[in-house]
């Protein structure tokens, strides 16, 4: 076998790794847009206080940032 030879497995394992959580956590984080009007048109129809247990706070935009 040659000197070095399996180097590349771990290589490939962070590349792997990268490649799967890109479109999962990485491209929804920089690019907020799509996942927001996807959000505005799922709950378009859903009233709030109707189905908001009592007591509890109304839930709000989870992409909402905070303004400082």
């Amino acid at each position: 076998m040659r000197k070095g030879g399996m180097r590349w497995v771990p290589v490939a394992f962070v590349c792997g790794i990268s490649a799967a959580m890109y479109p999962i956590f990485i491209h929804p984080y920089f690019f907020p847009e799509k996942w927001q009007d996807v959000q505005r048109i799922t709950r378009s129809g859903i009233e709030q206080e109707k189905i908001q247990p009592a007591g509890l706070k109304v839930w709000s935009d989870p992409f909402d940032r905070k303004k400082t």
